[in-house]
């Protein structure tokens, strides 16, 4: 399995599982639990939630799923912006934890920017990390300026990542975001890296993928998986798609692969508003 370095130095797989919109519909829970149990065997470790994943009903699933696994797993949930006060994130933590039936997380992340000042938020996370709670923590969906400011503050430079919507279609970080978050070795975690599926059907990128061999989702992915900083979380509630997801591995893009995907989809070409799912 490919990995990616974050700035703590600890590597992840690069391929993780995203779990947005699964165990909301009991007819399919058995076949998202296999799924996600699949994506382990496969070496895909890295699972991806939140508490607003179905009210707390996605961490469910996943603490079912993981049972008995839990130390092969690299665990990602995510405090929403509500909750991210200095007693707020602690209690929305433990409330995790315990819908995932486990002690700690591997990395616990700020979901999107809300009200709650950066510096108290930052200080609920570290006392999280002090407490053997959580061993790593980032955010979601901040921008440019948004990280400008929080990176002086304590605490800010001890960000692990910044999950971001990323794909083919959606290059705007490309301009100054993601060269900033390089620049101090802080990955990007692309969300959505298929566009709710919407990629699958886009007739350019159809197109590509016939001439070069490889399903239109496997091509999207192969392009973010061509960095060396990012990690892909798509989420594949049925084994025949993570099967297909996962063969985005087996595609290492070439310099002209990579030229004409850029010719189809163009990169910015100044600074766009941070685009959000």
């Amino acid at each position: 399995m490919k990995t990616v370095t974050l700035n703590t130095g600890e590597r992840v797989p690069a391929f993780g599982q995203g779990t947005w919109y699964m165990g909301d519909d009991r007819a399919t829970r058995a076949e998202e639990i296999a799924a996600l149990r699949l994506g382990l065997d496969l070496g895909a470790t890295l699972i991806d939630t939140a508490e607003m994943y179905g009210d707390g009903r996605a961490e469910q699933l996943v603490g079912e799923a993981i049972a008995g696994r839990r130390d092969e797993v690299f665990l990602v949930s995510k405090v929403l912006p509500h909750n991210a006060t200095r007693r707020g994130t602690v209690s929305a933590c433990e409330k995790s934890l315990k819908r995932l039936k486990t002690d700690r997380l591997d990395l616990y992340l700020l979901h999107w920017r809300g009200g709650v000042p950066f510096a108290e938020t930052l200080a609920a996370l570290m006392a999280l990390k002090s407490a053997g709670k959580i061993r790593h923590y980032g955010v979601s969906n901040l921008d440019f300026s948004d990280m400008q400011e929080m990176w002086p503050l304590a605490g800010g430079a001890e960000v692990a990542t910044n999950q971001l919507l990323y794909n083919l279609t959606r290059r705007g970080i490309e301009w100054d975001l993601l060269p900033w978050l390089r620049e101090r070795r802080v990955p990007v975690m692309a969300y959505s890296p298929l566009e709710q599926a919407r990629l699958a059907g886009n007739a350019k990128l159809k197109s590509f993928a016939q001439r070069h061999g490889m399903t239109p989702a496997q091509a999207a992915l192969a392009w973010l998986l061509a960095a060396d900083d990012v990690i892909v979380i798509p989420k594949s509630g049925r084994r025949e798609r993570l099967r297909e997801n996962f063969g985005a591995l087996a595609h290492t893009l070439t310099a002209a692969q990579l030229k004409e995907l850029d010719g189809l989809f163009p990169p910015p070409q100044g600074p766009r508003a941070l685009e959000m799912l």
